[in-house]
């Protein structure tokens, strides 16, 4: 077969179906020139991107009929962990931290109090399902690899008239994601979710490169890190020192807490 017939061959499986030809490319390319048959190499493809994208997933959310909210949330690995959470987590990153308070107020400086937040949220999932957490106002745009998850997003904003979307698009497509960052009215948050480890996945340092590209165009990014296993919800050892070093030495770290297994790092350009 030749590339583009492998390619063809490994969306043919329902949950690979709408994702991105650029992540598609960039999976198969780890095997590309790998001395095996194509049809190894169409499943070590396959296996990389459920790593990335489909071990959170359940297959339910691919076709769902008439759920709420809480229910798509149960169903995502990721935003089920978060789902007792929610409101805490985002008054603690819309609250002004306490101990940067002079900080915030300094980023949000010359915007109305009243004014709308931009919210940007990379490699979303099924995030924006939980739109009624937040209580400011918001103009939310989710991001999101997998395009039945981005269809379940918009279905939901339009049956409850929010005026807000999701758009279908790989992160790897950096000066797509610039452009839908810049087409957004300031002030700009970025959420990146549990997200960085799935890229790194992919491509080795690309979320150095992501985070360097994005926060010129943001007031605030807030990552994400599960810090215990989803599913046994046994301690992780690993420190990532890798990324929070990185974050150190680029960036002014406003806050960095961890809620319900879940770490939350909030940073803005340094001055």
């Amino acid at each position: 077969m030749n590339k583009p017939e492998i390619l063809s061959k490994i969306i043919q499986k329902k949950e690979f179906s709408q994702l991105p030809k650029k992540d598609i490319e960039i999976a198969f390319a780890h095997f590309e020139k790998r001395q095996c048959s194509d049809e190894e190499k169409i499943k070590l493809t396959r296996e990389l991107l459920h790593k990335v994208f489909g071990a959170f997933t359940s297959r339910k959310l691919l076709s769902p009929k008439n759920k709420n909210e809480e229910w798509i949330l149960r169903k995502h690995l990721s935003t089920r962990e978060r789902l007792p959470y929610y409101k805490e987590v985002y008054e603690k990153i819309f609250s002004g931290f306490e101990k940067n308070k002079e900080v915030y107020e300094k980023i949000f400086s010359g915007f109305e109090k009243n004014k709308s937040i931009s919210i940007i949220d990379l490699g979303a999932g099924v995030n924006g399902f939980s739109y009624k957490y937040f209580k400011q106002k918001v103009d939310y745009i989710a991001i999101e690899s997998i395009g039945q998850l981005v269809e379940l997003m918009n279905n939901y904003f339009e049956k409850t008239n929010l005026s807000t979307k999701a758009i279908h698009e790989s992160l790897f497509e950096l000066e797509k994601i610039k452009k839908i960052i810049t087409e957004t009215k300031k002030p700009r948050i970025i959420f990146l979710f549990k997200v960085l480890d799935s890229l790194e996945m992919l491509e080795r340092d690309y979320s150095k490169k992501l985070l360097k590209e994005a926060m010129p165009l943001a007031d605030k990014i807030i990552i994400s890190f599960a810090t215990r296993s989803m599913v046994k919800q046994k301690k992780f050892k690993v420190e990532r020192n890798w990324i929070f070093n990185f974050i150190k030495e680029n960036f002014r770290i406003l806050d960095d807490f961890e809620i319900g297994g879940e770490r939350y790092i909030c940073f803005k350009k340094s001055d």
